[in-house]
């Protein structure tokens, strides 16, 4: 009957733990609440989104510094590349290039290879990320990556006028090699090799129609593109106008030049090098820019010399002149 307090079970035990429910929502307030609305797939830790969401911060963190200019340092190509492939990935890991990332595909059979560079990648403290094949593929544009690549960052490049300040607190004649039109990246990475073997200051490139630091040009330097400082211009003729005012003499090379590289009187005085490419050698602002242009003597029979080679052997009698004076 309504209204009976006195029936059985109307009324708790005197010392009951459990208290009074008041209106039916407190009945099962804990399962109303819930957890919460569903996290992001790119916050929760095991999705695939969260680990490209960690790579994209490390190479955010790893971006390149600005340059006293205030614009970004590497002013093109500011975008990470993807080297891959086993060989291609031993010979970047022992050419000592910077990569930040390592992606090994789930289920890799492990070489002799394969352990290398996981061995390196452990010694120089790398991101390890484990990909499914389908990621890899992805990552790597459909390349053949045989379960193993390396992401590169971009380089950081310095601007023009920095390329004098190494040559000035030593106290010696600058020595920098411009290249004009060279578009290959090995013949970039073989400038930087004889460059830090003759004791350059840098490299000055153009933006535009150029190679750039690649992964390419870090392996054929051999590391060298470590400790070579590179400078990118926006304008080329610009730039050299700018040394010129700094102080530089700027002598161009050319197989018809008139006066041999061996015998340049300028060598022991500040000096930007200016080599072309192997197919159209200086353009034509470039060429009315330079103070001299100077010939490397070679056999009738040869056309022309590679762009990395004429710049080495360049750099190689410039060094011997000032050794000599």
């Amino acid at each position: 009957m309504a209204g009976n307090s006195k029936r059985r079970g109307a009324v708790r035990k005197p010392g009951s733990k459990k208290g009074a429910r008041v209106g039916s929502g407190g009945q099962g307030r804990q399962a109303l609440e819930g957890r919460g609305p569903t996290p992001k797939a790119e916050d929760r830790v095991s999705h695939p989104a969260a680990r490209r969401k960690a790579a994209a911060e490390r190479r955010a963190a790893a971006a390149p510094k600005r340059s006293r200019s205030g614009a970004p340092s590497s002013a093109k190509g500011t975008e990470a590349e993807v080297v891959c492939g086993r060989n291609a990935v031993v010979e970047a890991l022992r050419a000592e290039v910077p990569a930040s990332t390592l992606y090994v595909a789930t289920r890799i059979d492990a070489d002799d290879r394969v352990r290398e560079v996981l061995r390196t990648a452990s010694a120089r403290g790398l991101a390890l990320m484990e990909v499914t094949k389908p990621e890899l593929d992805r990552l790597t544009g459909g390349a053949v990556h045989q379960g193993l690549a390396i992401q590169v960052p971009p380089h950081a490049y310095v601007h023009p006028e920095d390329l004098l300040e190494a040559a000035e607190e030593a106290g010696r004649a600058p020595l920098i090699v411009a290249l004009d039109g060279v578009t290959d990246p090995r013949n970039l990475g073989a400038v930087l090799r004889s460059a830090a073997a003759f004791g350059a200051d840098g490299v000055l490139l153009p933006e535009r129609r150029a190679a750039g630091v690649t992964a390419s040009a870090w392996k054929v330097s051999a590391g060298a593109a470590a400790r070579v400082p590179v400078a990118r211009a926006t304008n080329l003729v610009r730039a050299l106008t700018s040394l010129k005012e700094a102080g530089c003499f700027v002598v161009g090379l050319d197989g018809e030049g008139p006066t041999p590289i061996g015998e340049l009187e300028l060598a022991t005085s500040p000096l930007v090098l200016v080599a072309g490419s192997e197919g159209k050698g200086l353009s034509r602002l470039v060429r009315e820019t330079c103070d001299v242009v100077a010939a490397i003597p070679i056999a009738s029979s040869v056309e022309s010399l590679n762009a990395a080679v004429a710049t080495g052997i360049a750099l190689y009698e410039v060094a011997r002149l000032r050794r000599e004076g």
